[in-house]
């Protein structure tokens, strides 16, 4: 991992989240949704309001909202119903964004999804602690970690030329820091299948599993 700035010691407060990239949507209509600017993030937790967990279940929808292949069925006619149709028949689904993990007591981001990095994909953490010690998310910023004996380091830029902030965790730690971001991951899921009960009753089940396959949750729901 090839960064430039020192790597920092000092007492912080780390935190990782799941978050869910977010764009603007002032034209959807299908369901009550929140404001948000484009680019943004959008935490995923069980403390969520109900208009950001219809945000959250327009913007998984349509990282997934393409014409799926000719196996799934043909796409439905009805607004709702075209747009579920790729989360829903899909077998592969993608959630942009990934695991957040910031020093809260700086405000310093040690890690941020970059682009084509999705939610989907958070067990490559588990890699970097027990199977090839290196995981990339993304790219712009190429956020990286790599365990390095009994600590991981984390860089929010491995290929930046000007230096990027940088820390190094303990191991056990790091992996407190995965199984707390799952369980928020898990607590969204559950507070998503009673949103979509009172949203969309008519595809809440279909649309709650989908979400699980979304978020890479299917094996813990399955237990």
């Amino acid at each position: 991992m090839a960064v430039s700035q020192r790597v920092r010691h000092h007492p912080c407060v780390i935190v990782m989240q799941p978050v869910l990239e977010i764009f603007a949507a002032d034209d959807f209509a299908l369901w009550p949704v929140g404001e948000h600017e484009s680019y943004g993030y959008l935490v995923l937790d069980g403390e969520r309001t109900p208009a950001e967990v219809g945000t959250a279940v327009m913007r998984i929808a349509d990282c997934n909202n393409f014409e799926p292949q000719e196996e799934h069925g043909p796409c439905p006619t009805d607004p709702l119903g075209a747009f579920l149709h790729g989360l829903l028949t899909m077998p592969d689904l993608f959630a942009a964004g990934g695991f957040r993990v910031t020093d809260i007591a700086t405000d310093t981001v040690f890690v941020e999804p970059g682009c084509c990095n999705g939610l989907e994909t958070w067990r490559d953490w588990l890699e970097v602690l027990d199977g090839t010690g290196c995981s990339y998310f993304g790219h712009d910023p190429s956020s990286a970690a790599e365990r390095v004996g009994d600590t991981v380091r984390l860089a929010l830029d491995a290929h930046a030329k000007d230096g990027s902030p940088v820390i190094e965790l303990p191991v056990d730690q790091v992996r407190a820091l995965i199984t707390g971001a799952q369980t928020d991951l898990r607590d969204f899921h559950s507070l998503a299948g009673t949103w979509a009960e009172q949203h969309l009753p008519t595809h809440a089940a279909a649309v709650t599993a989908a979400l699980a396959r979304a978020l890479d949750l299917e094996l813990e729901l399955t237990e």
